[in-house]
């Protein structure tokens, strides 16, 4: 018996070398990309809470409803706004592609104007319905724009995690994301971001993303809560939390759900 429970921990200890190993063989872009690449679920339908707060604590909320379904390797998300008043109708679809040589495509429907946007690629850096989230916050990162260094190894709540600092190659790439450098936490056993610090392009300021929440629902790794705090300094002159409820995968979603007319139809 000795003997054999020697040979199990030898066994143990071989797989957990050998999973180490692996870890510190990756480098910075392969780790981006196993985080983008990871299984998010399909076919989504989620609630949406979007907490707005001002340098003045003032709070504004918004109620959205998110679906989402993967085409091939691609991604597509639309979102309908569901109060207040003042933006309840208004939708964003979202095509997120694989392809790093296509450029993701974004739809706005403002129901006061009646009358479907196009995201730009110039007002991708814009904010995304006033909050600390921009257009190109909305999309993965189109990794070959980026040069990517691992910083270190650290431990962020008892979990460890690589820290990786990505920097865009171009002024082009610089002006449509609207940051000209980030650093991102990404664990080690599940390779999600759960922490990310943004230079913002124009001024000094900085955007703080941080995960509060994130538990596994259906076997997917899935964030349930989201701050981005954006400061001047040390002073925070906004922030913006988002909490996601009623989340169920593997939904009956018709790809006709995911389209501008639908945005103009609304829920």
């Amino acid at each position: 018996m000795k003997t054999n429970f020697r040979i199990l921990l030898l066994f143990a200890a071989a797989i957990f070398a050998g999973n180490q190993l692996q870890a510190q063989a990756l480098t910075a872009r392969e780790i981006v990309e196993k985080m983008q690449n990871r299984d998010d679920g399909d076919n989504e339908i989620s609630d949406m809470e979007m907490i707005l707060i001002d340098k003045n604590k003032k709070i504004r909320v918004r109620k959205i409803r998110t679906f989402s379904k993967d085409k091939g390797r691609d991604n597509r998300r639309i979102m309908f706004f569901l109060t207040p008043a003042d933006v309840r109708g208004t939708g964003f679809l979202t095509y997120d592609y694989d392809d790093y040589g296509k450029n993701d495509d974004q739809w706005l429907y403002l129901p006061a104007l009646n009358k479907v946007k196009r995201i730009s690629a110039g007002d991708k850096s814009s904010s995304f319905m006033g909050s600390d989230f921009n257009y190109s916050d909305m999309t993965k990162k189109n990794l070959p724009d980026y040069d990517f260094t691992l910083m270190k190894e650290l431990e962020i709540n008892g979990v460890k995690v690589w820290q990786i600092q990505s920097v865009p190659k171009s002024r082009k790439v610089i002006k449509e994301t609207g940051y000209k450098k980030g650093v991102i936490f990404i664990r080690q056993d599940n390779f999600v971001a759960i922490r990310a610090i943004y230079w913002v392009a124009r001024g000094t300021r900085r955007k703080y993303m941080e995960v509060k929440d994130l538990q596994l629902i259906d076997g997917i790794w899935t964030v349930k809560e989201i701050h981005m705090t954006t400061k001047e300094g040390k002073r925070a002159v906004h922030k913006t939390i988002l909490k996601i409820s009623n989340i169920r995968y593997n939904q009956n979603l018709q790809d006709n759900m995911f389209t501008t007319r639908q945005l103009e139809k609304g829920l």
